[in-house]
């Protein structure tokens, strides 16, 4: 599998500025543990119809040109501060297999087999691009598209930007029209932005609402760390909640001004606050942290997500519906300083540093991609959008809305069995029926364990 590599060329750098806190912590976990291939991201989908590949790949790299960010790499030996280093210009890699005499058995496993050994070959952060692309034919009509690429560049929230830019120049390149598209606003003005911000007012607001937390959530179902299991493989499960249910937290959410994400992170804080026993419970939530203040920042592509600490406080007489809207003042008020590093927070907090501030995190998805790629292109069809990632957390929980509700959690197999995890899905999507149907009972009375599971009680 070849890479094009830049060439170390000082007259090809464009722009140098310092990296976002996000950056800098990827950055950090994607070094201390290079083998784990950490935030090493893998979009796939199959492609149905007459795909035109010298337009497909046109119509990419005119999007790189657009964006700053896509053509970054990153320095940080013999540095105070690491740097990002946007170059003028960069040589996408390109992989094409024919696959057409595989049967369907075959052509399963090889894209497997590959997926694997593309992950396995990972990024070097110092040589653009820091992603690349990959064509397989399956048969006549039928393609599978695979973009790799590193999180440190872009969030989810900023793919749905990328193809709709990449199919409106397809189309356009199709119909050998010319295509005009308003010229975005770069990354850096971004980082500008992060640097002017009031630290000490966020400083404030952090400690108050961290004080006296002093220690981790436990991830009371995990198993013991054994010395080997150093560089542990991640799994994944997920479920999908009936289009009945998730009509009916939606409805729910609207009825009382709530959102579906406030009910998925009370439903989590109620998850761990029965796991671990403990009344008060912290779990990372990754925000958007795209600031209004930004002109044009909705439109804008790079990584902008933070992961910011929720609190979570229970008491058995607590009614739901206060409880809930509570949360949600809470989340309100943390959005205004969604800016504050992680690592900044932390040592704000009462949690020693040698210890996480917390160990799981949820993930709302709440933005259009399937949507952006499901949209019409010229003799085209897009489906089976699937994405592969992984965090520096033992477990990950991504919620992507719908029609039904998908759950999805990301965890380290060194720390958590596959039973453990799918009884946690279950008792997730018990208190979120339980959110819904006993709304107006104390929190302590929702149910918490599945049909089946108080069966085998009974």
């Amino acid at each position: 599998m070849a890479i094009a590599h830049q060439p170390d060329n000082s007259k090809n750098v464009e722009f140098i500025y310092p990296l976002s806190p996000l950056q800098q912590g990827m950055l950090f976990h994607t070094l201390y543990d290079s083998k784990s291939r950490m935030y090493f991201q893998q979009l796939t989908c199959s492609l149905d119809g007459h795909l035109n590949v010298s337009a497909f790949e046109q119509a990419w790299t005119k999007v790189v040109e657009r964006h700053t960010v896509l053509r970054t790499v990153f320095v940080w030996e013999k540095r105070n501060k690491p740097l990002q280093i946007v170059c003028k210009s960069v040589n996408l890699p390109w992989i094409h297999y024919d696959w057409r005499l595989l049967s369907p058995v075959e052509q399963q496993d090889h894209l497997e087999a590959f997926l694997q050994l593309d992950r396995d070959q990972g990024f070097e952060l110092n040589q653009a691009p820091l992603m690349r692309y990959t064509i397989i034919h399956k048969a006549n009509n039928q393609y599978q598209f695979i973009w790799s690429y590193h999180h440190i560049l872009i969030d989810g929230w900023s793919l749905p930007n990328i193809f709709q830019e990449v199919f409106a120049f397809y189309n356009a390149l199709i119909e050998n029209d010319n295509l005009y598209l308003k010229t975005p606003r770069p990354y850096r003005d971004y980082i500008t932005w992060l640097q002017k911000q009031d630290t000490s007012k966020a400083e404030i607001f952090w400690q108050q609402q961290l004080k006296d937390f002093t220690a981790p959530t436990p991830l009371i179902v995990d198993k013991p760390l054994k010395n080997q299991e150093r560089h542990s493989s991640y799994n994944k499960q997920e479920i999908y909640l009936s289009e009945q249910t998730t009509a009916a937290l939606n409805s729910f959410a609207r009825q009382h001004q709530l959102t579906l994400n406030n009910l998925v992170q009370g439903a989590y804080g109620l998850l761990l606050s029965r796991y671990s026993g403990e009344a008060d419970v912290v779990f990372g939530a990754t925000v958007s942290g795209r600031p209004p203040a930004l002109a044009g920042v909705e439109s804008m592509v790079g990584l902008f997500i933070n992961t910011l600490p929720v609190r979570v406080s229970i008491t058995d007489d607590t009614e739901l519906l206060p409880w809930l809207k509570n949360l949600q003042v809470q989340q309100l008020e943390c959005e205004q300083y969604s800016y504050s590093p992680l690592v900044d927070i932390h040592s704000w907090s009462e949690v020693p540093r040698g210890l996480p501030l917390f160990e799981s995190i949820v993930v709302f998805e709440n933005y259009p991609l399937n949507a952006s790629l499901q949209q019409q292109i010229a003799n085209l069809d897009v489906f089976d959008i699937q994405s592969i990632e992984r965090t520096n957390y033992p477990l990950t929980v991504i919620v992507v809305p719908g029609s039904q509700l998908s759950l999805n959690i990301n965890y380290d197999t060194s720390r958590f069995d596959y039973d453990a995890i799918t009884r946690m899905l279950g008792h997730f999507q018990t208190l979120l029926e339980g959110i819904v149907t006993h709304s107006k009972q104390p929190i302590s009375q929702l149910p918490l364990l599945t049909a089946s599971e108080q069966k085998q009680l009974l």
